[in-house]
């Protein structure tokens, strides 16, 4: 699931041009992949997104929130 509604475009059209041909390597993988039809790619919402907790800074009420959505849990509770 990816929240870059414009990276799952790119991956499921195997249309190429020059605009596209700076894209990471990462993306065109996810192209051949789709192709292949090894993966489906989904849009997620940005707060939806689990991932976040592991790419970027948060305020810490977030932080505790994505943590607990993905079953983090302190020594202390368990």
């Amino acid at each position: 699931m990816m929240d870059n509604t414009s990276a799952i475009n790119l991956a499921n059209n195997s249309v190429k041009h020059g605009r596209s041909k700076h894209i990471e390597v990462k993306y065109h993988f996810l192209r051949d992949m789709v192709n292949k039809e090894r993966i489906e790619l989904s849009h997620c919402k940005t707060e939806e997104q689990l991932a976040n907790v592991f790419t970027k800074a948060l305020a810490g009420e977030r932080f505790d929130f994505l943590k607990r959505r993905i079953g983090v849990v302190s020594l202390n509770e368990v």
